[in-house]
């Protein structure tokens, strides 16, 4: 145990609490280890961290990494709920006390409360005893009073068999589930706003995602790509490592525009999206398709619509941000860091050819009808057979700007 350094309190442990996967029985085990899995790779780059697991906690032996480093990091992490930096120390009350009692002297806070947690039942005292002893210390030492209801520090006190952890702060963690115990989907990942709260909203439910991306060069740049690898990159701090496969859609996307009625265009546009996704999602061994999609009144928005769009596959598709405001979007993609990329002023294939007036309330066998009038089955093979895989890393390096022309 480390108590101070330069007047600063060094801790040699970070205690996490689970999130959810506490209430799941007999799957608590499995969710577990995928969490203690998804810690080690998002903490990889610090090898001398160890971990310990147990049905109700996990902890994290420093062997000198500065926690406020590691600390935004596990704040990422889906299937956490809190986590504390933690001082160990022997399970003797003298150590406990003294431990205690130097973390409240190097706070600055000027009240405080004590809350001990007795793991190990057999312990010599039992938790308000242990409150008192520790709370009288620091009265005795320090000029701080006791605030029960609103205190400046929290003092809390884990005991068990062998050791001690006494924690002084509780961070909040991400929540929701650890990134892969429910399977994967794939995300239509458009460069907008939505498509990446969509995705991470998944991952939050502990879904994997991998991502699809339509490109028509020459009509979009390449910029308009580098700017859904820069979006991908930033949720993949979520989940360590997402795959991106950029479709060439530019041969389907003008076929379309060739032999559908112009109002009609959209529809099929999202049509054929559609069904390539579910085509790779299937060859990707997905279970979902997942978009940003919420209902309103422009073209592909309205229940018609979707009903009609819907239609063309038979896996799942869903929608996370389906009933929220656009405002509520935006600010969900603040809070994960994704609004200043998506509103980079880059076309994507949905935007180059954009009708005058799509329809809104589009009819089934006319859109059929239309498609009838040219082979999409192959160009959609067409599209399968040169997709572009790119594989995305949290604090990846840009491609140089020679790179992208």
């Amino acid at each position: 145990m480390t108590i101070e350094s330069n007047n600063k309190m060094v801790y040699d442990h970070i205690l996490v609490r689970y999130g959810e996967l506490s209430t799941k029985g007999k799957n608590k085990n499995d969710f577990i280890r995928r969490l203690h899995q998804n810690m080690k790779n998002a903490l990889r780059n610090y090898p001398a961290l160890e971990f310990e697991r147990t049905h109700d906690r996990m902890y994290i032996l420093l062997n000198g990494v500065d926690p406020d480093e590691i600390a935004p990091i596990i704040s990422r992490i889906f299937g956490i709920s809190s986590f504390s930096y933690a001082l160990k120390v022997n399970s003797e009350i003298e150590d406990i006390i003294a431990a205690a009692y130097h973390s409240a002297s190097q706070s600055g806070a000027k009240t405080f409360k004590v809350e001990a947690r007795r793991h190990y039942k057999l312990f010599g005292m039992i938790s308000d005893e242990i409150n008192r002893a520790v709370a009288t210390e620091i009265l005795k030492n320090t000029e701080m009073k006791v605030d029960v209801h609103h205190p400046e520090l929290r003092i809390m006190i884990e005991v068990r068999q062998f050791e001690t952890y006494i924690m002084t702060n509780k961070l909040l963690g991400a929540g929701g589930y650890p990134v892969g115990v429910g399977g994967k989907s794939m995300v239509m990942l458009s460069g907008g706003i939505d498509s990446p709260v969509a995705a991470y909203l998944m991952m939050k439910r502990g879904i994997t995602v991998e991502c699809i991306h339509y490109a028509s060069p020459p009509y979009t740049s390449p910029r308009a790509q580098q700017k859904v690898v820069d979006l991908a990159k930033i949720l993949a701090a979520y989940q360590g490592h997402i795959r991106i496969h950029v479709i060439p859609f530019t041969e389907l996307q003008l076929a379309i525009y060739k032999h559908a009625d112009e109002s009609y265009c959209i529809t099929l546009m999202r049509r054929m999206m559609y069904r390539i996704a579910e085509r790779l999602a299937q060859r990707q061994n997905c279970l979902a398709i997942v978009n940003g999609e919420s209902i309103g009144q422009v073209a592909s928005q309205t229940l018609e619509s979707m009903n009609v769009i819907n239609e063309t596959v038979t896996m799942p598709v869903i929608r996370p941000v389906v009933t929220m405001d656009k405002l509520e979007i935006i600010a969900l993609s603040e809070k994960i860091g994704t609004y200043e990329t998506s509103i980079q002023p880059f076309e994507d294939c949905c935007t180059i050819f954009t009708p005058k007036n799509p329809v809104t309330h589009p009819v089934s066998r006319k859109a059929a009808a239309f498609e009838q009038k040219f082979d999409y089955d192959e160009l959609i093979e067409d599209c399968l057979n040169k997709i572009e895989i790119i594989d995305v890393y949290p604090n990846q390096k840009n491609n140089t700007e020679e790179d992208l022309f």
